[in-house]
């Protein structure tokens, strides 16, 4: 199994300013508690879609393989590195022969090893995302994220916090479903 991890998306200071005007918001009281449900909307939104929103760097460990390995964060615009990893953790460079490294037309990214010396493991350092900005992203993706975090703004006191059907609906056509 793999292990991914990247920085948080860089969402402010423009999903804070829609934010604000969606909910009609004009003091700043609010904006620490906004700005982590944009946080946690743009987090649900990347599950759900799954791709990333904001281009960014990520870093996935894989077991060392012959065969083809996907990369689980799409789409990949750039892998930047491979790494070998031995069985007690140490981090070695890999001779570029030793690996093959892919993306295809949709993003795809994959990797796979070829001469894997002592590496029981290797670290995958690769950039992905659907936009370079938040203003950059589709107008439905930010739109659904922006009601997600208002309704979770506007009901964290209540019993029923059920979301939107719309959010689904306006994320939807963006959706990556593997198999």
């Amino acid at each position: 199994m793999a292990l991914v991890t990247s920085d948080a998306a860089p969402l402010a200071p423009f999903a804070l300013s829609e934010a604000r005007a969606f909910l009609h918001i004009t003091r700043d009281d609010d904006d620490a508690m906004l700005i982590g449900h944009l946080r946690s909307a743009a987090d649900l939104c990347e599950q759900f879609i799954g791709q990333a929103l904001l281009v960014r760097q990520h870093r996935e460990t894989l077991a060392v393989a012959r065969n083809w390995q996907m990369l689980s964060a799409q789409p990949v615009s750039a892998i930047t590195g491979v790494q070998g990893l031995s069985a007690d953790g140490e981090v070695f460079a890999l001779a570029q022969d030793a690996y093959a490294i892919d993306i295809s037309a949709d993003g795809t990214g994959r990797v796979r090893v070829l001469h894997p010396g002592s590496a029981g493991r290797i670290e995958v350092r690769y950039m992905a995302g659907l936009a370079s900005q938040w203003g950059d992203l589709p107008e439905p993706l930010r739109q659904g994220i922006i009601r997600l975090a208002a309704h979770v703004h506007l009901a964290r006191d209540s019993a029923d916090a059920a979301p939107p059907a719309m959010v689904a609906a306006l994320w939807r056509p963006w959706r990556r479903m593997r198999l």
